[in-house]
């Protein structure tokens, strides 16, 4: 199997460590017919990208897909999760701009209301230990990503699982209703391999992506692979591998 895409890379316009001119080269030195250039959104307090250097992102991709013929460079967004309501920090000017929108939950983010700033930062983490609080965060977690499924146009779900526990059924269910994949994260442990097996169970397809901070590793998703075939994944429901 072979990596024909990588949809998930971040520059130095967040806490990537070289450009979107590094990323592409290196994605061509793999081979890759397709890279997505997708940093952190805005409401991201840390390493998010400023609105206005999106645009400025939309015109570098646009040269720079002048200049290279071999490869097809998209220009995304990781959006966050910004309450339990599924609001998310793209508007409707940043979303005629990108060419593919990653959705995920991240710390580093100011929640929009105080509930939601509660139930994300102090009851998610206990309820990792408090089994009694588990079953209604992962709820609530999951509620919160269907309804931003739902409300905007998600290509990929990124690294589902991960800073917050989800029912991956539900998600997977919801995510093939509205043509949004799973991701198969080769920077994350999510999606593992049980909850691969578990989207299985729904028809939702899945993307292997780097989660590339640096240019060396850009189209390395070796792990994602692993677990991907250790889930025994058919070829077909991978959106960017060739068999």
């Amino acid at each position: 199997m072979k990596i024909i895409g990588d949809y998930h890379t971040h520059t130095i316009f967040s806490h990537g460590k070289g450009t979107i001119r590094d990323n592409v080269e290196a994605a061509i030195d793999k081979g890759l017919k397709e890279i997505a250039i997708c940093d952190h959104g805005p409401g991201h307090r840390l390493y998010g990208v400023k609105k206005k250097e999106i645009f400025e992102m939309r015109k570098i991709i646009d040269e720079l897909n002048q200049e290279y013929e071999d490869i097809n460079i998209l220009l995304g967004v990781e959006a966050n999760v910004m309450d339990y309501n599924g609001t998310i920090d793209i508007d409707e000017e940043i979303l005629k701009a990108i060419d593919i929108l990653l959705l995920g939950f991240h710390y580093g983010i100011i929640p929009k209301d105080g509930g939601s700033r509660f139930k994300f930062y102090f009851l998610n983490p206990i309820s990792k230990v408090l089994p009694f609080l588990q079953k209604r965060m992962v709820n609530l977690n999951t509620e919160a990503i269907i309804k931003a499924i739902n409300k905007y146009p998600i290509d990929l779900i990124t690294h589902p699982g991960s800073k917050a526990r989800l029912d991956i059924k539900k998600v997977a269910k919801a995510a093939y209703n509205r043509g949004t994949a799973l991701e198969i994260n080769s920077n994350h442990s999510q999606l593992s391999v049980e909850n691969i097996k578990i989207a299985l169970t729904e028809k939702v397809e899945f993307y292997i992506n780097s989660d590339a901070h640096e240019p060396s590793m850009v189209g390395n998703v070796n792990k994602g692979l692993e677990r991907a075939l250790e889930a025994k994944v058919p070829i077909h429901r991978i959106k960017n591998i060739e068999g």
